[in-house]
């Protein structure tokens, strides 16, 4: 698994914004996974791609119940899973 999980997503979420022609907005913490500019397609190849990058997918996961809403979550539940 890469050491830095934050730098791996944002580039993933860039590589797929890249090739699917959205606008990605700044990726903070506190940025509203829908206000990032991917679509619902853009997103399953997001996760489809980092467990394939990370080795892991946390939403296949049953302990993890609630759905991250900002980018801050979202890459905390990445990180999360590969503890």
């Amino acid at each position: 698994m890469p050491a830095n999980v934050r730098a791996e997503i944002e580039a993933e979420f860039q590589r797929v914004a890249d090739e699917h022609q959205k606008r990605l907005a700044p990726l903070t913490d506190d940025l509203e996974l829908l206000g990032t500019g991917l679509d619902s397609l853009c997103f399953a190849v997001v996760v489809v791609r980092l467990e394939e990058t990370l080795g892991v997918d946390p939403f296949n996961s049953s302990e993890n119940s609630h759905f991250p809403s900002t980018f801050g979550e979202f890459v905390r539940f990445y990180e999360n899973a590969s503890l």
